[in-house]
């Protein structure tokens, strides 16, 4: 059944769904753990935004914003039952729907949005010598936290480029991305990697006392795709941010917000319901110009559905 007809089956479901929600109107607040990322990262402000505005909400929930190293290793403890939210990016949760690597067995997880686009950053100082991915090759790369979706993308590009298996790989530095940028900045590092929204203000920091080269990664898209899947798309970072003069291409990865299967549905349904309230607010520090809509959230690739997702999607669609 595809996406549209899930989300279309069953109107007896959508009304059961909306009585079983005002009966529990009056139960008791249900309190769920977002596993979100590092503190000052982009997934730390967007779950912490999260908890403040569903405490406004006047509505039976509670988010406890939880700090981790983000999106693998905020999937290990969504399987674990350790929380019962998490935020992670799509190919990292694709893998673990799917039991892949660095996932030991398929775990356990729904969907609840795609919430917005992470773009790819690939950054080097604007007088050093690297001036294209290629170029890497034995150098000082910070690739990421260990823990992090960035390392995933980070990983299959460089495979892709030929940068892991070669006489001079790539000497990856596992850094999250305050210590990235500490690192560009002191020279320990040649090149930083980062998957975030646009701008991201550490980054936007850092280009206000460095001169930067922002290094195009799109040509390397068909290639993902190829090899795994559509949860790759070529997107553009703006001219204006960080002071680019032109546009560059890169690689775009979708973020989910994530439950598990037994979060019940009503406390589901809530959820999104201030998700898609207060969307703007959610995003403000996370990416710029961003939309949220239910068309777009729906697109979760691999990864199911939860049933009160589908019962929120389908009281939208009408």
């Amino acid at each position: 059944m595809g996406r549209r007809q899930a989300l279309g089956a069953g109107l007896g479901g959508v009304a059961a769904a909306v009585l079983s929600g005002c009966a529990a109107d009056t139960g008791p607040v249900q309190r769920l753990r977002l596993a979100t990322g590092p503190r000052g990262g982009p997934y730390n402000a967007f779950g912490r935004a999260l908890a403040r505005a569903v405490a406004g909400s006047g509505r039976r929930l509670e988010i406890a914003a939880v700090s981790t190293a983000a999106s693998v290793d905020n999937l290990r403890r969504l399987n674990d039952g350790s929380v019962e939210l998490a935020l992670a990016m799509a190919d990292a949760s694709e893998d673990a729907v799917r039991g892949r690597e660095p996932f030991l067995r398929k775990a356990a997880v729904t969907a609840l949005a795609r919430i917005y686009v992470n773009y790819t950053h690939l950054v080097v100082p604007a007088d050093g010598p690297v001036r294209s991915v290629k170029e890497l090759a034995g150098r000082q790369v910070a690739s990421g936290a260990a823990g992090s979706g960035v390392q995933v993308v980070v990983g299959r590009l460089l495979r892709a480029a030929g940068l892991l298996d070669g006489r001079s790989p790539v000497r990856e530095r596992r850094l999250g991305l305050a210590d990235s940028v500490d690192g560009l900045r002191a020279g320990t590092v040649d090149a930083l990697f980062w998957s975030g929204g646009v701008p991201t203000p550490a980054l936007s920091a850092l280009a206000a006392e460095l001169p930067l080269r922002f290094l195009p990664l799109d040509g390397y898209v068909s290639a993902l795709r190829e090899r795994h899947g559509p949860v790759y798309t070529t997107v553009t970072l703006p001219a204006g941010a960080y002071g680019l003069r032109e546009p560059v291409g890169t690689i775009g990865v979708g973020n989910y917000l994530l439950a598990r299967a037994d979060v019940p549905d009503r406390a589901v349904r809530e959820l999104l319901q201030v998700v898609f309230d207060q969307w703007r607010v959610l995003l403000r520090e996370v990416t710029a110009g961003a939309r949220l809509e239910p068309r777009f959230a729906i697109s979760t690739g691999r990864v199911p559905l939860h049933p009160g997702a589908k019962a929120y999607y389908r009281s939208v669609y009408g």
